[in-house]
């Protein structure tokens, strides 16, 4: 349970759902008693109470905020910065990231990303006026709210004036900041100032317009090497829709000289506000960014002050004055001509061949499952097959980076170098059931439904309270957090009944099939019951729970739920953590398929210093196990760190498996020297290490259970 909810922060912030966790704090919303308003309170991680860079960003946020007034800028209410609490109270934004619309909608209309990095560019004028940068701008730090209004956040790396941005960067400071929209300057650790900022919009704005950020790798270092030293695909190359004016905003704002970059919001708001005059212009600079000759001597002509065409016609009357072509050229031009009769040749038999290998017949490999960074562009047989632009989407089933999906399936027959599309998994994504009204129209709420990506099953209902075309209730109710793209059933009122209502027996407690018997003895319809399974400790089959309320009178058409227990009981692990300074990633594996709910939690876990991570597992089976694999946050290294064997009847469970987490990711096994892994038992909630001949060693409860010791994982 979570320690803040239902508490009131200073006896006025009461604390009401937890609505967002980040590297180093956790957001909340709350209610003030005192100015009777819904607010946001950010809440400092408690294991980052005693660290001085964690603490010093946390309250350069409340002041950077604190001095802005604009209304493209989340505003700071309040903070407070005690020795075991601090936070900060901002506005509820009841919106969603820029980041999250990105994903709804891939690439956007270019006016629609116009509209928005306008509205980015004037908070940052505001911040920059006031001697802030914010050096961290990411869609995942803009709000967008429904009526399309942006609001900036997260000041928590910024820099108050250019005197401390000065000091700091001269006594070494690091290189922050998210790699993908990092500047040059910040990648290389150098002095970061408001073109910083503005590369940065560019990048999202590149983002917004192809659907694809400029620069992607299989990990952090080498985008932040690409940000330094390679150049963007030109947007329209990707979306030949994007108009060359605006395409020459975007690469001007992503220079990487930043003496040839916007040199202030307002310059580029400047120009965008010509462009949305006059869409059709074509700006003066240009810059050279492909190996495209053309665009090379455009550009040494446009330096010199001359025409294309005068290059041209110097060159031809340089050619046409008469004088005799030498020996040498004559030879020349023969070697060039024999050449490339040879180049001509050898490609058509390259062809031919080729050709003649892609009649061949081959196997379609088995992708799915596999790391697409680490497997997949590695395998041996990669190169039987021309491989499409991966496909992305979310899937709760296959970790982020993962292949979940491809075209051919494994198995089927193709030529050689037949194309192949790969599904890559983005991951689990839950997605909050929105508000709802009972009595409200059915058209709006499933409208709204869709529009958050849901899939809507309908389901009439007769009804003396609601009128015919409106929603009596959705399953699972508005609030609640499922995966995205889930199926939502929306019981619509199919107007008023033709029978009366009759009393509803109360059939908890009573067995699965002898409830449904009873119901339908009342004159309820057995077809219109359904079962919902949950791990209870009541005896397997036996009704815990029942929808519609059966203290009233009830239709004898409703539909009615009963929720049934698994005899299986929900177990609560406790789980050591390593004693590491690197920021982790977990994924949870029950019964050998992901728990996407678990890994969306601990995408980002600082283990230094904190206590055992305590998680519950839920699943209807008898036994099964729990491997928790661990990786370097942000990226895809996962591998094995404790497996659980669980036992759901009796609600316990033991320590299989156990590898050390090594920060260089080169695992090894944890063995007692005879070739066994370290065991560690629990049962009925207290846990035994069991030293090499298996004698016990010491007992913890799960609360405090340690990592196996050198001692006791060596011979």
């Amino acid at each position: 349970m979570d320690k803040y909810l239902g508490k009131r922060l200073d006896g006025r912030y009461e604390m009401r759902e937890l609505i967002g966790v980040g590297g180093m704090a956790y957001v909340y919303k709350a209610y003030d008693a005192i100015d009777d308003r819904t607010v946001a309170v950010k809440i400092l991680r408690d294991e980052f109470l005693s660290n001085e860079e964690f603490t010093r960003r946390f309250r350069n946020e409340s002041k950077a905020i604190a001095i802005l007034n604009h209304p493209n800028i989340v505003k700071v209410l309040d903070v407070g910065f005690g020795e075991r609490l601090q936070y900060i109270v901002m506005e509820y934004i009841d919106g969603i990231t820029l980041k999250e619309y990105l994903d709804q909608r891939s690439d956007l209309r270019w006016k629609e990303a116009v509209h928005f990095t306008v509205q980015i560019l004037r908070a940052l004028q505001h911040a920059h006026d006031k001697g802030i940068v914010h050096r961290d701008i990411k869609p995942q730090n803009i709000m967008l709210l429904s009526d399309g209004t942006i609001k900036v956040t997260d000041f928590g790396i910024a820099r108050l004036t250019r005197n401390e941005l000065r000091a700091t960067t001269e006594n070494g400071d690091k290189a922050i900041g998210s790699v993908h929209y990092i500047s040059p300057e910040q990648a290389r650790g150098d002095i970061t100032d408001e073109k910083t900022d503005l590369y940065a919009v560019g990048v999202m704005l590149y983002e917004m317009l192809t659907g694809r950020l400029p620069f992607e790798a299989d990990n952090a270092v080498s985008v932040a090497i690409m940000q330094m030293q390679s150049e963007p695909t030109l947007p329209h190359h990707i979306n030949e829709e994007i108009p060359e004016g605006l395409e020459q905003i975007t690469m001007k704002a992503m220079q990487k000289d930043t003496a040839k970059r916007y040199q202030s919001a307002a310059e580029m708001l400047s120009d965008i506000d010509e462009f949305k005059r006059n869409p059709s212009i074509k700006f003066e600079y240009t810059y050279f960014v492909d190996e495209k000759p053309t665009r090379y001597v455009d550009a040494i002509t446009r330096v010199r002050g001359e025409a294309p065409e005068t290059a041209a016609e110097e060159t031809e009357e340089e050619t046409s004055t008469g004088k005799k072509i030498s020996t040498v050229a004559i030879l020349g031009a023969v070697a060039a001509a024999i050449v490339l009769v040879a180049v001509v040749f050898v490609l058509i038999f390259s062809k031919f061949f080729q050709n003649w290998g892609a009649r061949q017949d081959i196997v379609v490999d088995n992708f799915v499952g596999m790391s697409y960074t680490d497997e997949v562009v590695t395998h041996e047989n990669i190169g039987n097959y021309t491989v499409k632009d991966p496909q992305t989407g979310y899937n709760a089933d296959y970790p982020e980076g993962y292949v979940y999906k491809q075209e051919p399936e494994a198995g089927d027959t193709i030529k050689m170098k037949g194309d192949l599309i790969l599904y890559i998994s983005l991951g689990s994504r839950l997605q909050e059931i929105p508000s709802m009204t009972p009595g409200e129209s059915a058209t709006m709420v499933r409208s709204r439904l869709k529009g958050e990506g849901f899939v809507v099953k309908e389901v009439e209902e007769s009804s003396m309270e609601y009128k015919k075309g409106t929603v009596i209730r959705l399953s699972p109710a508005p609030g609640e957090k499922v995966q995205y793209g889930s199926e939502i059933t929306m019981f619509v009122s199919s107007g008023e009944p033709v029978a009366d209502p009759i009393p509803m027996p109360n059939v908890t407690n009573m067995a699965k099939n002898d409830a449904i018997d009873r119901l339908v003895e009342a004159g309820f319809d057995r077809n219109k019951v359904t079962i919902t399974e949950v791990n209870d400790q009541a005896p397997k089959d036996t009704v815990i729970a029942v929808t519609p309320d059966y203290t009233k009178k009830q239709l004898p058409d409703v539909n009615i739920q009963l929720t049934v227990s698994t005899g299986f009981q929900n177990v609560e692990i406790s789980m050591p953590m390593p004693d590491s300074e690197t920021t982790v990633a977990l994924q949870f594996f029950v019964a050998g398929k992901l728990d996407s709910a678990l890994t969306a939690e601990y995408t980002s876990v600082y283990p230094k210093g904190m206590p055992n991570l305590n998680f519950t597992v839920k699943e209807t089976k008898a036994t099964y196990n729990v491997t928790v694999k661990i990786a370097k946050s942000g990226t895809s290294n996962f591998a094995a760190y404790y497996t659980f064997e669980v036992d759901g009847e009796e609600g316990t469970y033991r320590v299989k498996d156990y590898t050390p987490f090594d920060e260089s990711n080169a695992t090894t096994s944890a063995t007692d020297g005879t070739g066994n892994a370290t065991d560690t038992s629990a049962t009925g909630g207290v846990t035994e290490n069991t030293d090499a001949v298996g004698g016990t060693t010491g007992t913890t409860t799960p609360g405090d259970v340690s990592e196996p010791t050198n001692s006791e994982t060596e011979a």
